[in-house]
């Protein structure tokens, strides 16, 4: 075994590696710039842990994602890796206590969302850690080409001035080629370095279902396809709608969406995770970080807005390697509901403005004040006050976010953490003098480790049940050893947060380029329809759709799809059918024909150009008009 594998078994208990990731692993130990190209699932984060355990030294991960941040750094802790996060929803002590932690304390992995890059606090210090690797998760976020494009993230380039000589590892599971590109210069690789981990998942059967009656159909996939899946929509009330429809037909369903409590997420996900709820039906808030290696169908009841966001949802289907189907379920009324939601994801400019103006108001900040502050928000709250639309006051801020102007993250839920202030000589001192308060100190000391060098999280109720007080009492208890500086207590936090990027500004300087507001609606339409294409489409295999997408230029026909299928009752190859295919689209975009004169033109035997004709009719891509000729369809 070399340096890689015994590490790999050591903390992952894995014997060899998948794919690209040994090559990807090398390549950034031996101090490459590298971009690493895999799909969901395909182990990304391997590729960036592995060689930085194998190095003296601290790696920075840098990911926009608070929650998966968090949740990545307790899978690490659980390894015996000591692992740390930066965001902003940490108060300036505890990104002192961390940021000195990492310098001196033996950390492997420093997590940072991209905003933390660019503050004085982290310049200052970065100077004292010992980089080994910067690593980049999400890195098509730095891409304006790219479907989540985040301006913070192009601060990430000042890593190349502050850790000059450091490596950078980029990975991403949605990039196409032009991404890939923009990703590599924008990252100011010393070197063009891309491991493309082929996006093909052969066991993940892509259908389309073109039905009128949704929810039926959702029942007959339930029904026919045994084990564990997900049912994604759009809206939140219709996760709750649906899942219930299925508990009254026996399925044993739950939904999920953003607008639940932490808790009742946690638990649903739980619940869900554990085989205790068959059927999860969300918004695109569920998956992220989720690892369930059996699920047996992914549907999609409404259509996504991109390729790359599709790919990602449904690939969470088989992730253990066996048959799973990503099942798309579409019809004429999804066209309506697209134009309904670019009207809606792409307010007019004053509109936006308006919202950023109100903004400022909500959150009491003078014009030219706010930069680099972090504030508490509640949208609903704020949509509430000043009569917004709630979709279109998300869509307008977003687009504020892309401008530059602020950035508004996912709910954050911070536990309630404390650290001693005091040194153990000090303490003991303190509880000599302070009799009634040493029993609660000693709770807390058997209960948590680690409390003199970093902030712990704690659990008031666990507290309450073990010391027989009441939450109030526990809380009093914690305040005052707060207000005596035992200990420095945070309480529990639960909200979003908006981070103003600039100060903020009059509402007639706010300058929203018309051009890169026109530039993004047009990306995004061009997406959408991408879409449409994937799901109207009858003549070309699913999987192969979306490979080319990505800019896998020698995929093959899947075989296994509604549109393989479907071609492969017609008993002749891809390469005859598409033959026959493209002389017939030739003809019939010229002018309508009939069909003796059709196949005439097409010079491939007329038995296979007559089965190609009644399957083009058959799926209507050709149509018949009023004198019944023959015509190109859609």
């Amino acid at each position: 075994m070399n340096i890689f594998q015994q590490i790999l078994f050591k903390y992952w208990g894995f014997s060899s590696f998948r794919s690209i990731q040994e090559d990807i692993i090398r390549s950034a130990y031996e101090g490459h710039d590298t971009l690493a190209l895999m799909p969901t699932g395909g182990g990304k984060s391997i590729t960036f842990q592995v060689p930085a355990l194998a190095k003296d030294g601290l790696c920075i991960v840098v990911t926009p994602l608070i929650a998966l941040m968090k949740d990545q750094v307790e899978n690490l802790k659980k390894k015996g890796i000591k692992a740390a996060a930066l965001h902003s929803g940490l108060t300036r002590h505890e990104i002192d206590i961390t940021l000195d932690n990492c310098a001196y304390g033996d950390y492997k992995f420093l997590y940072l969302s991209p905003e933390r890059i660019e503050t004085e606090m982290f310049k200052a210090r970065i100077h004292k850690l010992n980089i080994n690797l910067i690593a980049i998760d999400e890195s098509h976020c730095i891409s304006q080409w790219g479907y989540d494009f985040r301006p913070s993230y192009l601060r990430i380039a000042d890593l190349r001035v502050l850790l000059p000589g450091i490596p950078i590892l980029a990975v991403t599971a949605t990039a196409t080629p032009e991404v890939a590109e923009d990703i590599q210069e924008r990252l100011h690789f010393r070197e063009k370095r891309v491991f493309k981990m082929s996006y093909e998942r052969k066991n993940l059967v892509y259908l389309v279902r073109n039905v009128d009656d949704k929810h039926k159909h959702l029942l007959k996939i339930i029904n026919n396809v045994p084990g564990t899946g997900v049912v994604y929509v759009r809206n939140r009330q219709n996760t709750q709608d649906i899942a219930i429809m299925l508990q009254k037909e026996g399925i044993s369903a739950d939904y999920y969406h953003a607008g639940l409590s932490t808790e009742i997420r946690n638990k649903k996900q739980d619940e869900w995770q554990n085989n205790k709820t068959r059927i999860i039906v969300s918004t695109n808030a569920f998956g992220m970080g989720i690892d369930k290696p059996e699920v047996r169908f992914v549907v999609h009841m409404d259509l996504p807005d991109s390729p790359e966001a599709y790919f990602q949802e449904a690939g969470r289907g088989g992730r253990d390697g066996k048959l799973a189907y990503a099942i798309l379920l579409y019809n004429s009324s999804d066209k309506t509901k697209i134009e309904q939601r670019i009207e809606t994801s792409f307010p007019e400019i004053e509109e936006i403005k308006r919202t950023y103006e109100a903004l400022g108001s909500y959150l009491g900040i003078a014009i030219g004040a706010g930069k680099g502050e972090v504030y508490d928000f509640n949208l609903a709250e704020f949509c509430t006050i000043y009569k917004l639309s709630f979709t279109r006051a998300f869509s307008s801020l977003k687009i504020l976010e892309k401008s530059g102007y602020v950035e508004l993250t996912e709910e954050i839920d911070n536990p309630s953490r404390l650290l001693f202030l005091m040194g153990k000589n000090d303490l003991y001192k303190y509880q000599v003098a302070n009799a009634h308060m040493d029993g609660f100190i000693k709770l807390i000391l058997r209960n948590y480790a680690g409390v003199f060098s970093e902030y712990v999280k704690i659990d008031e109720k666990y507290l309450a049940k073990l010391a027989g007080l009441s939450l109030k009492d526990i809380t009093e208890n914690l305040i005052l050893l707060g207000r005596a500086h035992v200990i420095n207590y945070i309480p529990r936090k639960k909200t979003p947060l908006i981070i103003y990027t600039e100060e903020r500004l009059d509402q007639k300087n706010l300058f929203i380029s018309p051009e890169n507001y026109h530039q993004r609606k047009e990306r995004y339409l061009s997406r959408i329809n991408s879409m449409v294409s994937y799901a109207s489409g009858v003549t070309k295999c699913r999987s192969q759709i979306l490979l080319e997408y990505f800019g896998q230029e020698d995929a093959y026909r899947c075989g296994k799809c509604d549109v393989c299928t479907s071609r492969n009752e017609l008993d002749m190859s891809k390469y005859q059918f598409d033959i026959i295919l493209t002389q017939v689209k030739e003809v019939l975009q010229k002018s309508p024909t009939n069909t003796e004169s059709l196949v005439d033109s097409v010079k491939q035997p007329p038995e296979k150009t007559i089965v190609v004709i009644r399957w083009l009719l058959d799926n209507g891509k050709i149509t018949k008009n009023s004198e019944g000729l023959l015509m190109w369809g859609k």
